[in-house]
Order: C-alpha cells, then structure tokens, then sequence
C-alpha cells in the first residue's frame, strides 16, 4: 500500500509538472486563437467550399488552422459546414487542420518535445490532409455520403450567442472597446471546452508513466528491433493506444512525451498525435452525426491517413537528419521545477488568463441550453449572431454566417456534394 501511494503522489507530481512546464505557452496560444475568432470574419466560407477542388481543401485548411483546437468543436463545425452544403472532402480537411495546424498545439509540443515535434505536427498536418483527399477520392462511397447527409440526428444542442467585432479590417477591430470583451469569452469558452482534456491527458501521463514498467514499453514498442519492423508496427499501434486513452486534441501530448522517452519510434508518436480524432467518444458523435455506416467509414480513412502520413513524416524527418534522440531523463526534467524563465511567464500569462476570467465574469454571454452531448452542439444562429458552445461560431468558419437551423430540429439540406 505504502509503494502504491507513494507511485500516486509521484504521478500527481509529475502531472502537475507537465501542466507547470506548458501552462503560459497553453494561455498564449489560446489567446491568439481567441483574438482570432473574434476579430476575423470568415462568413462566406461555407458557402464557398461545396466543391472538393484544391482551392476549397485550401480554404477549408486555413479555416481550421484559424479555428480552436478542440476536437469536439471540430467535429461539430465540420458536421454543420457538410450537412449545409459542404463537400465532404473540405469538411473532413477542416477537421484535420483545426486539431494539427493550430498554434496551441505547436506551442505545447515545442516545450514539451522540442521544435522537431513541432515541425512534424504542422507540416504532418498538410500531409495528413493530402492523403486524406486521395483516399476518399479512391473511396468515395457517392449513396453513403447522401445518407450521412441527411441522416437523422439523436441529442439535441447547448448553444451560445456571439459575434465577430465589427469593423473595417484587422487592427480596427482590435481598437473596438468590446474587442477585449470579446477575445476574452471566446478564451473561456475554448478553456471550459478543452479543460477536461488536458487535465485527463496529464493525469493519464503522469499515472502511466509512474506505474508502467520501462520494460513493458520497451517489448510493446519493439525497441532494439530493425527499424524495418519497428517503425511501421509502432505506427500501426500509435493510434490504437490514442483510441483506448481516450484522450483528445492536446491533452494528448503529455502522453505522446512518456511514450517517446519508452522507447516508441517517431513515426509511432506521429501517428498517436494525429490520431486524437479516432478516440472512442468521437466515434460515437460521429456516428450520431451520419450513422454507424458513416462513422465507419471515417474510421478507416482517418486510421490508414494517420499511418501513412506517420510513416511518411517518420521516412522525410530521418532522411533529413531531423529525428531527434529519445530523452530517456524527461520523466526528471517533467518535476524539475525551479524559479526560471517558466516560472516568470506563468506568472505573467496567469494573471492574463484572470483578467480574461474576470472580463468573461462580468460581461456573461446570453445562452440557452439543450439536452445532449456535452461536446455535439448544433448550430443555430442568424447573419449576425451564432456562437456555439464546443461548436459552430467558436470558429471563425462559423462566425458569421447565413442562418443555419440546429441539425437536430431540421434535415433540409443542399443536395451534391460536388465531387467530381
């Protein structure tokens, strides 16, 4: 008993460890993202991705990167952007970008993991998306995707009320008196949206990392095998261990950290990044969305998308000399804290993130509740107004568009899904 307690107050020390370690880098990058929803426009997006060209993969790309890094929200933003009209290629790129190309998540791999992480996030994330088209163009299942689009959702919606700033360009919008008003619930609501994954991730870390034997991992992930065999069975299991973690968007990395100081190739760490979208409860709102049929289909696409653009990050990184050692001293580095340059920026972007609480606290949005899942939420807004909670107008793609009745209280939908 006394062994087991004293391994649960390490992983607890090591779990706040990691959080302490990313914590200013967290509030940064969610602020950037918020100032982002706030400040940029992007109304016309959905109406200009109802076909899969490469343009409106493109704008459905950098849609997603402007966009919070919620898985949840994702999912539901790129089922409202397919179920009004949107190909299904665009809709699915927008939730790749919106969960790999964000700044938050580059941030926290950087301190985390370092640059070359980093690197492979971002540029994995177009790569991601490249073969994602080209399966679903070899794929493409025309009576499914009908089906999926006007399949008969179940739960209904939690919804918020919001706008983008009003105003002649950028820095205009930025003066506005409500633009800080603004950013600053756009950031609690990201927070209230992504808090429980991020603690999950550092906990389910800190725990695995304390109780699970070096030696189990290294047989697990095949270390001192021919790298022949290694890298695309650790490629191959990455996403299965994301699947059964549960863990989603970045509340994934300090989990991708322990494993890469067991001995997981860099391949198998790609691919259990880029997996956040597969875990078990966003395969269920997936089915909820289209149908089981559907969300199979997702399933395998997104599953052989992630191996394959793990392998190939993990063949151009070693080629290029970028493959990092694995640092077999992280869980140390994790519960060294000491009064350095970290300290000082958490102190000062934690008292940034509680002026933004202070500011969401006494200017509360207007909203209304639905019964459902707490992260499905359905659109329901005018011209003007449409900020959904763990949805739709959290993301500028949704922002400010033309109205879009809740999924669950209507199926009219535009037919084609413009493929070629």
């Amino acid at each position: 008993m006394h062994h087991f307690l004293t391994n649960a107050g390490h992983a607890l020390f090591m779990a706040f460890g990691m959080f302490w370690k990313t914590g200013w880098s967290l509030v940064l990058g969610f602020t950037i993202s918020a100032a982002l929803q706030a400040l940029v426009p992007t109304d016309a997006i959905r109406r200009m991705l109802g076909r899969d060209g490469a343009k409106e993969i493109a704008i459905a790309t950098i849609a997603g990167t402007l966009s919070s890094s919620c898985s949840y929200a994702s999912a539901a933003v790129s089922r409202t952007l397919f179920k009004k009209g949107a190909a299904l290629i665009p809709s699915l790129s927008f939730l790749f970008a919106s969960t790999n190309l964000v700044i938050e998540l580059g941030l926290i791999l950087y301190f985390l993991m370092g640059w070359e992480f980093t690197a492979a996030e971002w540029i994995g994330g177009v790569v991601l998306i490249a073969v994602m088209a080209v399966l679903v163009r070899l794929t493409y299942p025309k009576r499914l995707v009908e089906e999926a689009r006007h399949h008969r959702e179940q739960g209904g919606s939690h919804e918020h009320s919001g706008m983008v700033v009003e105003g002649n360009g950028f820095w205009d919008r930025l003066r506005k008196p409500e633009a800080r008003i603004r950013i600053a619930q756009n950031f609690a609501m990201d927070w209230s949206m992504l808090w429980k994954d991020l603690i999950g991730g550092f906990l389910i870390a800190g725990f695995l990392a304390a109780f699970v034997p070096d030696g189990i991992w290294e047989a697990l992930f095949l270390k001192g095998a021919s790298p022949w065999v290694q890298t695309p069975l650790n490629a191959l299991l990455g996403p299965v261990i994301a699947v059964v973690t549960f863990v989603c968007s970045i509340g994934n990395v300090p989990m991708a950290a322990v494993l890469w100081g067991a001995g997981i190739s860099f391949g198998g760490v790609l691919s259990f990044l880029y997996a956040d979208l597969i875990v078990l409860p966003l395969l269920d709102v997936y089915r909820r969305y289209y149908g089981w049929r559907m969300a199979a289909y997702i399933f395998a696409v997104f599953y052989a998308t992630m191996v394959i653009a793990a392998l190939v990050m993990d063949l151009a990184f070693t080629a290029l000399g970028w493959v990092p050692q694995p640092n077999p001293n992280i869980r140390a580095e994790m519960v060294d804290l000491r009064i350095d340059y970290t300290f000082w920026l958490n102190i000062l972007f934690g008292t940034l993130a509680a002026y933004f609480a202070y500011l969401n606290w006494k200017n509360p949005k207007m909203h209304h509740h639905g019964a459902g899942h707490e992260h499905a939420a359905a659109a329901a807004h005018d011209g003007r107004h449409g900020h959904v909670h763990h949805g739709e107008a959290a993301h500028p793609a949704y922002a400010a568009g033309k109205p879009a009745e809740s999924a669950a209280a209507t199926h009219h939908h535009d037919s084609g899904d413009g493929h070629a």
